[in-house]
């Protein structure tokens, strides 16, 4: 094992903490959409104004200046709405923290790399660990102008961090961004105005426990009426009394609408926002809640009837399933998706994706899904590897973090775990120890279906690195290893695996080992013992033919 890195223990993920459903607000009227158009610029505004200040307190925030800007936002709105504003404020601000620490530590990953290149000699190759010296003077001299570029960002960005400034742009950099190539987004200056504005439009409730049907400021009720808390500028916009307004569209939650009616008949708490798709034209509820933190079954029962491996590709899922055991059972399958075009597009080429892998994994009666836990935060960086711009972006383009996100809370909804596993070396050994001895005439097996075997094997806990030969591959499948050898009688013993009491096939007939194996070639020379005569007579050859003699028939 010199020079390999130790492997991570594989864990059971953790299930989801929270369950979001939407629907569509159909049938508003005009008035009903003044309304919320009016609400979201608004509180829109107020949440702006929230979140310059927090911005400029920077590390001086404290529960004082909170309280502060809590009391000042709700003269202009109410106490519900200003805790919403400044909860909202301060996740953003949060947010933007923690991507600025990862922006920090790329840029390190990026300086040391470029410093380890620049003082290598030219033209001296890398390793698969490392990467090598430039190629000519000047790519070197390119590369050390891109390091003082860089070291002047890490500067840069290093003090900001310890002010406590952050940048943050409310309705999105990229889309502000859009505004100077309008052509190339294919938009009017009035889509992308419409789009702005209700991207910072602000139309959202926390829930309340205790609070009738688990929300005071967004009310719906258990027949889907949808009711607002005006703000005290536009109270005056009111319908009904106590300054709320009630929508004329009603809602009913196809998913999970059990769900969230048991929680609004308890008066449990559930978050709502509104939104508008300027796209469609169409407005759209959200509602949200918390769920209570479910203990992860134990390992061990994840194991016991199994297990699927898959492989996460740029384009497909490869997936093998496994006894609990570790033996290979059936064949390889593939569950390919497209990640091109748009953001919506792909999501939900994922979610086919996905669904086809659980309702297989729901098939076949197993317990669990093994998965690499992918994280390609350093491996996709411009500076190590170099003009690789195409491996940079298939890299870049497989969706690690929405994809662990969503497999977990999809495989939760159908009683299946997820067991995650160190990614080291599972395509490597996979296809050095289980591509080649599976592969038959009738069976194809690719790097990463054998890849798919070693992510499973070692989220059963057996080693990756099995050795097998096809025919022991064979034998496995009747349920035990092949023989011990005889050429010494000492070295001659028991099997080196037998088989589980419980295993089907167990007891079956196995081949004979005088014949070839499945799809091998023909035995070679003479056969070791001719076939002797018979010493019956049933068995003798005959040469007479058989004739029904009329006596015999009755009438």
């Amino acid at each position: 094992m010199g020079g390999l890195r130790k492997l991570e223990t594989p864990f059971v993920a953790a299930g989801p903490c929270g369950a979001a459903v939407r629907d569509c607000l159909k049938h508003l009227t005009s008035q009903d959409e003044r309304v919320l158009r009016a609400v979201g610029a608004h509180q829109g505004a107020l949440a702006s104004r929230d979140l310059k200040a927090r911005c400029a307190n920077g590390l001086e925030h404290s529960g004082d200046t909170w309280a502060a800007r809590k009391r000042d936002l709700t003269k202009e709105s109410s106490s519900r709405i200003a805790g919403a504003i400044t909860k909202a404020t301060h996740d953003q601000w949060a947010l933007a923290r923690r991507c600025q620490a990862a922006h920090i530590r790329q840029l390190d990953v990026g300086i040391r790399t470029l410093r380890h290149r620049l003082s290598l000699p030219l033209g001296e190759k890398g390793t698969k660990r490392t990467a090598g010296g430039y190629r000519s003077k000047g790519e070197w001299f390119r590369k050390s102008r891109r390091l003082a570029a860089l070291e002047a960002r890490h500067a840069a960005a290093v003090g900001d961090w310890q002010a406590g400034r952050v940048r943050v742009v409310r309705g999105g950099k990229r889309l502000l961004n859009t505004r100077h190539h309008l052509t190339e987004a294919r938009l009017t200056e009035d889509q992308w105005r419409q789009r702005w504005e209700a991207e910072r439009w602000f139309l959202a409730a926390d829930g309340e426990s205790g609070k009738r049907f688990g929300n005071e400021t967004i009310r719906v009720t258990p027949d889907g009426e949808v009711s607002i808390k005006l703000p005290v500028p536009l109270a005056h916009l009111a319908n009904t009394r106590h300054g709320r307004y009630t929508l004329t569209a009603r809602i009913a939650f196809a998913h999970r609408g059990a769900e969230w009616a048991d929680r609004i008949e308890a008066n449990r708490a559930v978050a709502y926002r509104i939104h508008l798709n300027t796209d469609r034209g169409r407005w759209y509820l959200t509602a949200s809640w918390q769920r209570p933190a479910v203990q992860t079954i134990p390992l061990e029962t994840a194991r016991a009837r199994g297990m699927i491996g898959v492989d996460t590709n740029a384009d497909h899922f490869a997936a093998y399933r496994l006894d609990r055991h570790g033996n290979p059972v059936g064949d390889p399958h593939r569950f390919g998706y497209d990640l091109s075009g748009t953001a919506g597009h792909r999501d939900a080429q994922i979610r086919h994706a996905l669904t086809r892998l659980i309702n297989w994994a729901v098939r076949v009666g197993v317990a669990a899904i093994g998965i690499e836990d992918l994280d390609f935060t350093a491996e996709k960086t411009r500076e190590k590897h170099g003009g690789r711009k195409r491996f940079r972006q298939l890299i870049s383009g497989i969706p690690t973090g929405k994809l662990k996100a969503r497999l977990v809370s999809m495989a939760a909804e159908r009683g299946l775990a997820i067991v995650a596993v160190d990614p080291a070396y599972t395509s490597l050994w996979g296809a050095q120890h289980w591509q080649k001895p599976l592969t038959t005439p009738r069976r194809k097996m690719s790097r990463h279906d054998a890849a798919g075997i070693a992510i499973g094997r070692r989220a059963l806990g057996h080693p990756v690195r099995d050795g097998v030969s096809p025919a022991r591959t064979e034998l496995r499948a009747w349920g035990r290893t092949a023989p011990p050898p005889h050429d010494r009688s000492d070295r001659a013993g028991h099997r080196t695996a037998q088989a589980a009491p419980g295993t089907q096939g167990r007891e079956g007939t196995r081949p004979p080992t005088t014949d070839r194996p499945p799809g091998g070639p023909p035995p070679s020379g003479k056969r070791k013992r001719e076939p002797s005569a018979s010493n019956t007579v049933r068995d003798a050859p005959s040469t007479q033919q058989w004739v029904q003699d009329s006596l015999m028939c009755t009438g």
